[in-house]
């Protein structure tokens, strides 16, 4: 009786304090024309004023900071040390002034800081229905080396984590003024070397620290001057479990999405268009809508990649070097100016699969800039200019469905140190003549002879015999020869590329491991269903959609 008299004054105890720490925690309503950082901010009659308020309150879990909705905010929102809980994160949003939902959100106007908002050193917190800019410097003195629209940074010990970024509007972030122009060698670097500005960023500058459990959701950003989100872990990859969802990225001067240093991310239905934009002298002008280097364990599937430009890579979606577990799957690529395969040196287990690509890899050595040739399919073995190549280590690519037009020559290249190579169940669809090309990372693979070892490549459906250049290192020792037929060829949607009924709709093999290869991919070798969500029964078909009989 005691026992259970015990375990009852304690359950109390506990839910007392639970009360008691809800009780304590606050809405501090802010307001830049009716506010007064005199006020007590406790009520939509008494705001504070500015956003530099937020570094004197001594914040804690379940407290809200709430932005008037519609109206504009200079200055820069900082977060350091503040540490939520799971359960009480501080939530940062608009309010409306009239109780009801609000119809735009609050904007932070961040010209001349470094950021729209900090969040440092800190755990548990949200951020919602907000709108950031940060164009230039004006009158002020130009702050930093870098222009951010939310950071998220870990500098000392211990754990950043539980960060959500939400509903969020970035645009317009700019560190050069209006009127700057980049030199021309600029983009040639590798990833530019000026003063830029990004949408959202994860930065761990600690080497004790993780950043993790973080979602970057159903925002959209545009016009940035480089990445729209980026993050930058070390060689430990001490970013880990990241959530990027439902965003929309357009126009960014550099990369749509890139990644380095991280760790069990997961990247599903962002739309990426225009990366690598140059409509504005003062971006980058070069990137793929996503590229991981030195990353672990990286989900990417069922977004849209289009018309990345830049004269270097800009591929849809590319494999930088130093990756394992990179798998992309049920994506949309197209109008790509890079291409639509491309996996550097020293990776392993890597694949694309069940993807569509359409009239990717358009670029043209020597013209307009271009020092790359845009390809269909490339592996590289440039693991950097100082290291001796190294090609990719058990890549596979099947069932994805290539669409190349007659206007576009599609191009291959296949360094000669990659080891371990599946291509099957693909459709070709190159309406011309494939050529071999150089890699031509900074400089050309040095040939395309020798003998590849571990190939699996059959079982592919080619328009035309010359869909796979007869001089690559590798063939397919089991092709098939023959047009499927699609409902609307070089269209930009998924359903215009679902196979027609004709002679060509053939079945797919079963996906083995490659020989010498006991891993495999982490989320396994077989899928159950296709790009279009369609059961897979058995063996699989061709190219990303299967043919399901009586329904074409």
């Amino acid at each position: 009786m005691k026992t259970n008299l015990s375990y009852i004054f304690l359950l109390g105890l506990i839910s007392l304090f639970l009360c008691t720490a809800s009780a304590f925690s606050k809405d501090y309503f802010f307001h830049p024309q009716k506010g007064n950082n005199q006020n007590s901010g406790l009520s939509t009659d008494e705001p504070f004023q500015s956003l530099s308020k937020v570094s004197d309150l001594k914040l804690v879990p379940g407290d809200r900071i709430l932005l008037a909705e519609g109206q504009i905010f200079q200055g820069t929102l900082e977060l350091k040390g503040f540490q939520g809980k799971e359960d009480q994160p501080l939530i940062i949003t608009s309010f409306s002034e009239h109780g009801s939902s609000f119809s735009s959100p609050a904007k932070i106007d961040a010209k001349g800081f470094p950021n729209g908002i900090l969040i440092q050193n800190s755990s548990f917190i949200r951020v919602e229905n907000l709108e950031i800019t940060a164009e230039g410097y004006g009158a002020m003195k130009p702050a930093g080396e870098m222009r951010v629209g939310v950071l998220i940074l870990a500098t000392g010990d211990g754990l950043v984590k539980g960060i959500t970024l939400d509903r969020l509007k970035i645009s317009r972030i700019f560190f050069e003024e209006k009127g700057f122009i980049r030199g021309t060698d600029e983009v040639r670097s590798a990833n530019g070397t000026q003063r830029y500005g990004w949408g959202i960023r994860l930065i761990n500058q600690s080497e004790s620290a993780l950043i993790e459990e973080v979602k970057i959701l159903n925002s959209d950003i545009a016009d940035v001057s480089h990445t729209g989100i980026k993050l930058t872990g070390n060689s430990a990859q001490n970013i880990r479990r990241v959530t990027i969802s439902g965003n929309k990225l357009t126009h960014t001067g550099g990369p749509g999405i890139q990644m380095s240093g991280v760790k069990f991310v997961h990247v599903i239905t962002n739309e990426v268009s225009y990366s690598g934009s140059t409509n504005d002298f003062r971006k980058w002008g070069r990137g793929s809508g996503l590229w991981t280097w030195s990353a672990s364990n990286v989900l990417i599937e069922k977004n849209k990649f289009m018309y990345a430009n830049g004269p270097g890579d800009s591929a849809g979606a590319h494999i930088d070097y130093n990756c394992d577990n990179i798998v992309l799957q049920y994506n949309f690529s197209a109008h790509n100016a890079g291409g639509f395969i491309e996996v550097l040196g020293n990776n392993f287990n890597c694949a694309y699969r069940y993807n569509i690509s359409v009239n990717d890899g358009h670029r043209v050595k020597g013209e307009n800039g271009a020092f790359q040739e845009g390809k269909t399919f490339w592996l590289s073995g440039y693991q950097g200019e100082k290291k001796a190549r190294k090609g990719p280590v058990n890549s596979y690519f099947y069932n994805n469905t290539i669409y190349v037009g007659s206007d576009i020559v599609p191009k291959i290249a296949i360094d000669n140190r990659s080891e371990g190579i599946l291509i099957a169940n693909n459709i070709f669809h190159l309406e011309g003549p494939a050529q071999m090309v150089p890699g031509d990372q900074y400089k050309p693979d040095d040939g395309e002879t020798g003998n590849l070892e571990r190939v699996f490549f059959k079982n592919n459906i080619f328009l035309q015999a010359g869909s796979w250049p007869q001089d690559a290192l590798i063939q397919d020792s089991n092709p098939i020869i023959g047009k499927v037929s699609f409902s609307k060829p070089g269209g930009l949607n998924a359903e215009d590329y679902i196979p027609q009924r004709g002679q060509y709709v053939e079945p797919g093999i079963t996906i083995p491991f490659l020989e010498g290869d006991d891993f495999g991919l982490i989320q396994g070798v077989d899928l159950e269903r296709d790009f279009l969500g369609n059961p897979i029964d058995g063996k699989p078909g061709i190219g990303a959609i299967k043919f399901v009989e009586g329904e074409n």
